[in-house]
């Protein structure tokens, strides 16, 4: 057991590119890791916004969930709610400048509660879950180490474990809460069903897509979509080693678009996120570093005749 963990824990904290002897290695984990913080940090700070401006359209409570339960989120409608964005995107700009490391731990607790006062005016995209875990593996990171490297490394082990959990513990969870037959195709033509009658409400008119046509002529292909499915997310902790990882991803965003294609639930952010996150760009960048200070074959200049 102890050497499974030891074995884990070198597969997420140090088999890394920014432990690589190579500086040009070094040099493209660097660049790859603020490019990371920028993007986790642009889209955090939209999504403060646009909560926060959300909530001037309504002042009821629909759903009382989470903190809603014991605070009156009411009260944070309208201009309190861009007060909680000015706090998110200040204690961003801190810890992306390193002016003050504690800056994301403040982020993610505002945008938490900014989360949480919009959801209780209707449900809002799942996209926005991975951004704030990013987000709280950033901040854990910064706060807890000086050594830069330290907070690197802490910051992308600590989120692919839990990325990886998380898809596992969904396709754990469905197992749970219906049994095996979760995969039965008639929950999807029923979903797909649902959906229709949200997108309908919206638009006016809905039409099947080939994909969802096939489900609704067939519940055997339902079924099939379905166990593809609960088994990309059930090899979700393949995502804990390097060279699993790429190929994980890639058919975890399968199964995103596969969602979309069949119930119209967007992953924008989502997608996009593991697209940065879970394919080799160290190694790329490396590679195009190298390529543009390579000097060229002429580079001693012309020859000069007498």
């Amino acid at each position: 057991m102890k050497q499974w963990v030891k074995a884990l824990e070198q597969s997420l904290f140090d088999d890394q590119p920014i432990c690589s002897e190579s500086k040009a290695v070094r040099s493209g984990a660097w660049v790859h890791f603020r490019l990371f913080e920028l993007f986790v940090a642009a889209w955090a700070i939209a999504y403060a916004w646009t909560w926060g401006l959300y909530t001037f359209k309504s002042s009821v409570v629909v759903l009382e969930l989470g903190l809603a339960n014991y605070i009156h989120v009411a009260s944070l409608f309208g201009l309190p709610s861009m007060v909680i964005a000015a706090l998110v995107t200040l204690g961003i700009a801190v810890s992306i400048t390193r002016l003050w490391r504690w800056g994301y731990l403040i982020a993610i607790l505002a945008l938490h509660l900014q989360y949480v006062v919009r959801f209780s005016q209707g449900e809002i995209p799942h996209s926005s879950n991975l951004i704030g875990f990013a987000l709280l593996a950033l901040g854990v990171g910064i706060a807890t180490h000086k050594d830069p490297v330290a907070q690197v490394r802490f910051t992308w082990g600590f989120l692919w474990f839990f990325v990886g959990l998380g898809y596992t513990s969904a396709a754990v969870s469905k197992l749970v809460g219906t049994g095996i037959t979760w995969i039965d195709g008639q929950h999807l033509v029923l979903w797909i069903h649902e959906k229709a009658i949200d997108y309908a409400s919206m638009t006016g008119a809905w039409s099947p897509n080939v994909l969802q046509s096939a489900i609704l002529n067939s519940a055997w292909v339902g079924t099939l979509s379905l166990f593809i499915g609960w088994f990309t997310e059930a090899i979700g902790v393949l995502m804990w080693f390097r060279r699993l990882r790429p190929w994980v991803v890639l058919v975890t965003i399968g199964m995103h678009f596969g969602i979309t294609w069949t119930m119209n639930i967007v992953f924008v952010a989502f997608v996009m996120q593991l697209i940065l996150t879970g394919f080799p760009w160290v190694e790329w960048i490396t590679t195009l570093q190298q390529k543009t200070r390579m000097s060229p074959s002429s580079s001693d200049g012309p020859t000069l005749k007498s």
